[in-house]
């Protein structure tokens, strides 16, 4: 088996360059995994895995070649490790995994899918959060619209904890989501202040996408006047915003609740 100890290896300078830079991660195609859990979603996903790097005195070869699926296997030093690792807490083991293509043309929808639609998302542990809540209503597709953030990005994988590998994921821009829900005859309520009325008001039993932007400037006009209709949730303190994914998750579960969960 291969063993690489130095953190000056030309190959393990590269997997450094996969964790920093999204260029990296584009020009490659592909990006690391970090943590069982981790790797195993990404592999119930189809992700296909091209290397696990693994620290012996952690996490043995024996449970390594459990979540290997036939890629090759490389032995690593703490030091290596270390150099390569992003979380504090250690699993002892790294996979680099080929990234899936996101158009979405590629979505396979029910028939009365429900989809979550994020407008420009811009801080990774954001869309982390989204993947989750997603992932907990069985939701059909996340859609992320004019995306700012390198969905590999390692704080997403992190932060979604490994829910990026189980949702169904495109993005688009928004002229090209708005003319995908409608091709579709998809109803998308569009979460704003303006011209809105109260979220819980609105049949979500139909085909149904929910649309949600960034807390600083929310959604842009295209969204809100192209929606079937704009909806708000009601604030009842001093401010008019909240965290997007937590707007998301509200807007979600009344959908779900409308529909039986």
């Amino acid at each position: 088996m291969k063993q690489i100890t130095s953190i000056q290896n030309p190959f393990i300078k590269s997997l450094v360059l996969l964790q920093e830079k999204s260029k990296a991660r584009k020009q490659s195609g592909t990006f690391l995994i970090e943590g069982k859990r981790e790797i195993s979603l990404a592999l119930k996903g189809g992700y296909e895995i091209e290397t696990i790097l693994f620290l012996p005195e952690v996490c043995s070869e024996t449970e390594t070649r459990k979540l290997s699926n036939n890629a090759e296997l490389i032995e690593i030093n703490k030091d290596v490790y270390q150099k390569l690792a992003y979380r504090d807490t250690t699993e002892g083991i790294l996979a680099i995994a080929k990234a899936k293509s996101m158009q979405l043309s590629d979505l396979q929808l029910s028939e009365n899918p429900l989809i979550i639609i994020a407008e420009a998302p811009e801080k990774p542990g954001n869309i982390g959060a989204l993947l989750r809540t997603a992932d907990a209503a069985n939701l059909d597709a996340v859609i992320i619209a004019n995306p700012k953030s390198d969905l590999y990005n390692p704080n997403v994988v992190r932060s979604s904890v490994g829910c990026l590998f189980t949702n169904q994921i495109a993005t688009g821009t928004t002229t090209e989501i708005i003319m995908f829900l409608k091709e579709r005859n998809i109803n998308f309520y569009c979460a704003t202040l303006q011209n809105s009325t109260s979220y819980h008001t609105q049949n979500y039993t139909s085909p149904t996408a929910l649309v949600v932007g960034t807390e600083a400037t929310g959604l842009t006009q295209e969204w809100r006047d192209a929606a079937t209709q704009n909806i708000i949730i009601p604030m009842q303190g001093e401010i008019d915003s909240m965290n997007v994914s937590v707007a998301a998750a509200i807007l979600i579960f009344e959908a779900k609740r409308q529909r039986g969960f």
